[in-house]
């Protein structure tokens, strides 16, 4: 604490130090000139001073200059520039940006916005553009965001066709994943081949692998930021698409003009539709099915200047059921299973410009994350009424967690080479990781009634303040802490977590950028198959196991080459501990939570590698290039006879390619291809039989000598390494075309695409038969059409 609050006072006397009588501060929102939208980073440049400042994630924007001889220059990627020479008394500026064509972007766009990533201090950080993700290849008609983040270095895929992410070295459940500031607990449907985002619904992504700003916190690996659209306040605009298993609806507009708006964006799958006859026929008459659905909703609004108030919602779920019945003299049999699982977030903000300076955000956000199981047989009198039963078995469980936050934080700008952010908050979890209950009933009479319920409950306080200091012309620095405490009924962790980010300017076009975080997360997932399915259970810390930490440092450095090429070449180390993985020999399979502490091992773990990033912006041809070289290892004492191992998603070698080309104005062309070193996994070499740990040694000879055949021996399989073997390398190419064509009414585009265009059967899992190893792959080539459409000419 006393660090905490040394470090506090040191950024305070920087920054005061700093202010000087007679300054100026002109403020504002900047907007999209067509629909009202918030510009996320927009730049916002003194030509005469020649300072700047960014816009933060609402649009907001702090300049503080030393007279009215200034000409503010505003520009963002994609944008007209904008000038605007002071007037005497301005103080309050708010701007609206007009969207240029593909074919001017070259020439409007100004270096310092494109050279962003060269200027901006957090290393690890990446951002991508909605633009982009439209122009490649879709997987079945679905455009991906996730998708398109495991084509960027750092971040690992979790097998064929899965939406999880691994990012350098870390777990699944050490991303915190983040839509308008509510976590996000699980992010797949269809078992993890799509996300669980309409990309429709998204105006910015940003992901932060290393230099995590202190405002985040809760997660030990990563950040993923995205924000929803906030609607259009000018006019309303319509879109969709129709695809081979899917179709989604967009409705956005003004409630009362430029004051109101909502945004409704909704998604459904049709698989149970289009499988219905294949399955009757399958099932000898019964019914079987999966679907998906996601609803996205949001409203602004528009008190006056300084008072903006939103409210926004997000609603999904899969479901997968089947129901058979056979009926036969005298009686009946009936089977009715389903499988559910999903999420509900809420959030509601409140954005105060307190001054010219300072800018505060009040959020209020719930999150729920529950999965169902439901199986239920009877056996009925068919000359009687199905209530008259024979025999009935009901089996049900659920797992969910739930969040409710309260959290207020603030944008403090007291000159231009400062820019601090503070502000605190809470979140009260409740765990219910089990509950089922399973009922038997024999001729009406109830021979098994049983229910069991996990509930628990606690509180993660959490305050962070952080300063991005321009100390020079050439060097930035952003620096600040984290204090996260978690409160349990008899012990309370509190970890105190500093971050260093810092970039130097060693020519106008390149820099070198360094960066140091700790991190700790204070929620656990038992982890029951290398799939990710939503069986999987979140836990809370408890006095045995302790929170996970880690510890994130890089060095990088970027290159800019003239306006379109941007190369980033990262090293990384990093050290985790206190991480989980079931024991050698435990079933993985978790119905609750009960005793789960004795079957997981605690150990460490530690990853490094070096990262390069290729892109080119601007032109007919756009798109990326990524390489990560990696090592991911995992030490624990009661695995692998204590010996170090490789993680299951350590990749030595993975490359991403994105790249799509604008043959002309109706055609362009997208490519995606992906190769990495496959994923590890351990084999047993030979099985022998066994008995239990608690049979007497007497016992044990009996059954080696045939004396006691009432014995029954388990079958354990030898294993030299864990993770000791890899899967054949992965690799795949997708391709997509897009037909573009403006109409009367809007803009209609057609997109054709085949995923896996050289049908590669690449390996989902391996199993043994017959003692030879067999390989079973998932999606061969697959073709895909869609159809959107966008009705943006409604008045």
């Amino acid at each position: 604490m006393k660090f905490l609050i040394v470090t506090f006072c040191t950024i305070l006397t920087m920054v005061f130090c700093g202010r000087v009588l007679g300054q100026i501060t002109v403020s504002g929102i900047i907007t999209d000139d067509e629909s009202g939208e918030p510009m996320i980073g927009a730049t916002v440049f003194d030509t005469i001073s020649r300072t700047g400042v960014v816009a933060n994630e609402y649009g907001f924007y702090s300049l503080t200059i030393s007279d009215y001889n200034a000409v503010i220059r505003v520009s963002s990627f994609g944008y007209e520039r904008q000038l605007f020479p002071l007037s005497e008394g301005i103080t309050k500026l708010d701007i609206a940006l007009k969207s240029v064509s593909q074919e001017l972007e070259e020439f409007t766009v100004e270096a310092e916005t494109i050279d962003k990533s060269v200027e901006q201090t957090n290393s690890g950080k990446m951002e991508i553009s909605m633009t982009h993700i439209e122009k490649l290849p879709v997987f079945l008609g679905e455009r991906d965001v996730l998708k398109m983040l495991q084509l960027l270095p750092g971040v690992s895929s979790g097998g064929e066709g899965t939406s999880g992410m691994y990012v350098r070295g870390g777990g699944p459940d050490q991303n915190l994943t983040l839509l308008d500031g509510v976590p996000v607990y699980n992010a797949s449907h269809l078992f993890g081949i799509f996300s669980v985002f309409n990309g429709d619904a998204i105006s910015n992504v940003t992901m932060y692998k290393g230099g995590i700003p202190s405002r985040f916190g809760g997660r030990a690996s990563s950040i993923l930021d995205m924000r929803m659209k906030e609607g259009n306040v000018k006019k309303y605009n319509v879109e969709g698409s129709l695809g081979l298993i899917s179709s989604n609806l967009l409705v956005e507009g003004p409630i009362v003009k430029d004051k109101t708006a909502f945004i409704i964006s909704a998604r459904r799958t049709y698989l149970d539709v289009l499988m219905r006859p294949f399955v009757r026929r399958q099932t000898g008459g019964g019914t079987a099915g999966y679907y998906f659905y996601d609803l996205n909703a949001k409203v602004h609004h528009k008190l006056n200047d300084k008072h903006h108030l939103y409210l926004s919602g997000y609603l999904g779920d899969d479901k997968f059921h089947l129901r058979k019945g056979a009926a036969s003299t005298p009686t009946a049999s009936y089977y009715d299973g389903e499988l559910s699982w999903g999420n509900k977030i809420a959030a509601l903000r409140w954005n105060y410009s307190i001054g010219p300076k300072l800018f505060m955000n009040t959020t209020a956000t719930y999150s729920k994350y529950q999965m169902y199981i439901g199986v239920e047989s009877r056996e009925v009198d068919v000359f009687g009424s199905q209530s008259n039963s024979l025999e009935v078995f009901d089996f049900g469980y659920k797992s969910n967690i739930e969040d409710i936050t309260g959290k207020v934080d603030f944008s403090y700008v007291p000159n231009p080479k400062n820019y601090i952010r503070f502000g605190a908050g809470n979140i009260y979890h409740v765990f219910r990781p089990g509950v089922h209950g399973v009922k038997l009933d024999l001729n009406g009479q109830t021979l098994v009634d049983e229910k069991f319920e996990s509930r628990k409950q606690a509180h993660e306080a959490f305050a962070f303040i952080e300063n991005d200091h321009q100390l020079s012309d050439r060097f930035k620095l952003n620096y600040g802490l984290h204090l996260g405490s978690f409160f349990l009924a008899k012990r309370n962790y509190n970890i105190l977590q500093p971050r260093l980010s810092g970039n130097v300017l060693v020519a106008d076009n390149s820099s070198v950028k360094f960066s140091y975080c700790r991190m700790a997360q204070y929620v656990h997932l038992l982890t029951s198959t290398s799939i990710g399915l939503p069986t999987d259970l979140w836990v809370p810390v408890t006095e045995k196991i302790r929170p996970i930490t880690s510890n994130i440092v890089s060095l990088g450095f970027n290159q800019m080459f003239g306006k379109k090429y941007n190369i980033t070449l990262e090293g990384y180390y990093k050290t985790m501990s206190n991480l989980i993985q079931y024991k050698e020999g435990v079933s993985s399979i978790q119905l609750s939570d009960a005793g789960w502490e004795d079957k997981v091992a605690v150990g460490k773990g530690w990853s490094y590698g070096v990262e390069l990033f290729a892109e080119k912006k601007l032109g007919n041809v756009t798109g990326w290039v990524g390489y990560t070289l990696s090592w991911s290892t995992r030490q624990f004492d009661e695995i692998n006879l204590g010996k170090p191992f490789p993680f299951a998603y350590d990749r030595r070698h993975d490359i991403g390619i994105a790249a799509s080309y604008q043959i002309n104005d109706l055609w362009d062309v997208g490519v995606v291809f992906v190769l990495n070193t496959g994923r590890a996994f351990t084999l047993g070499l030979q099985k022998y039989n066994s008995l239990a740990d608690d049979v007497l040694a007497d016992d044990f000879n009996q059954y080696q000598t045939g004396a006691n055949p009432n014995l029954n021996p388990v079958t354990l399989e030898h294993v030299e390494s864990v993770n000791g073997y890899r899967m054949p390398m992965y690799h795949r190419m997708d391709i997509g075309f897009n037909r573009t064509k403006e109409t009367r009414w809007g803009k209609s585009i057609w997109s054709f695409s085949a995923y896996n265009i050289y049908n590669r059967q690449n390996p989902f899992m391996l199993v043994t038969e017959d003692g030879k190893l067999m390989q079973l792959s998932l999606f061969p080539i697959i073709p895909a059409v869609s159809w959107k459409f966008k009705l943006n000419k409604i008045n």
